[in-house]
């Protein structure tokens, strides 16, 4: 706590000179947590990276939280490359991973469009013996998000003249939008939404279709409705029907027939006919 809250008012720096006084009994993997944490919040890529290296020769017993603390590093200083690496090495030491570690993964693929991974990670999620109904909500939504094509097209990652903020960075707060649906979050959602609508960024199809499909795989219709009414009253982009048919396929192919109807239902209540290629069980 000490080291947090000195890194707070004085700096990355300060925290530093206070963690290497400590007597070395104190220097415990949560005091060593603490500072990594200090670095990445600083994106003090190279301190970070040397602590790391120190808590492995240390032969402390590492939890998910220092990989995480890595991962989040890299995908706030764009070093998605080095996403995977760190999730390996999660793995070879028997460190069972958690829903923000596979939120992270999957966004570092998603900014990568490295579609491949990005589906070899949800199938590792469905195997993962620790995953509980959120998680599946998680990694259905994820893989609705990619059916219905929002990832292909993306490609464009530099930041908008006025917008102070990346198509790169985006997509994770999309994968924010999706980690709190699946942990049940509802007013999470709510509040993520609200702040990318205060931003300058333009929003996109991708970006409604996030909100959108998040809002009706929990059952909230009233603001799904919301939703496309905003999209519909947008001026850039002008509402996409044809995005709406992919989402609608996506969760008819993932067996969401429920969903898919009273989607259907909504849509035709906004004056907008959803026509669907997709069957069920296809």
């Amino acid at each position: 706590m000490r080291i947090d809250l000195i890194t707070k008012v004085f700096g990355a720096s300060a925290a530093e000179d206070f963690f290497e006084k400590l007597p070395p009994g104190a220097k415990s993997l949560e005091a060593y947590t603490a500072l990594l944490h200090s670095y990445a919040r600083s994106k003090m890529t190279d301190k970070a990276e040397r602590l790391f290296e120190r808590m492995k020769d240390a032969n402390l017993s590492m939890n998910v939280l220092v990989y995480n603390e890595m991962m989040t590093l890299y995908m706030s200083v764009g070093e998605l490359d080095k996403v995977p690496t760190i999730a390996e090495e999660l793995k070879r030491q028997n460190v069972s991973p958690d829903l923000f570690t596979y939120n992270l993964r999957i966004s570092a693929a998603a900014a990568s469009m490295d579609l491949e991974g990005f589906e070899r990670i949800l199938d590792e999620m469905s195997k993962d013996p620790n995953s509980n109904y959120g998680w599946a909500l998680y990694r259905n939504l994820a893989a609705i998000y990619v059916d219905a094509g929002q990832l292909v097209g993306s490609t464009n990652s530099m930041v908008e003249t006025e917008a102070k903020i990346s198509q790169r960075e985006w997509i994770t707060f999309d994968f924010l939008v999706f980690l709190h649906t699946g942990l049940g979050s509802r007013e999470r959602v709510k509040d993520i939404w609200k702040s990318l609508q205060m931003t300058s960024q333009r929003m996109t199809s991708r970006n409604y279709i996030c909100v959108l499909s998040s809002y009706l795989m929990c059952g909230e219709l009233k603001d799904a409705g919301e939703i496309v009414d905003q999209w519909q009253r947008s001026k850039a982009p002008e509402f996409d029907i044809s995005a709406c048919n992919r989402l609608f396929d996506a969760l008819l192919r993932a067996g969401f027939t429920e969903t898919a109807d009273s989607f259907r239902e909504l849509m035709l209540q906004k004056s907008c006919i959803l026509t669907s290629r997709a069957s069920v069980g296809e």
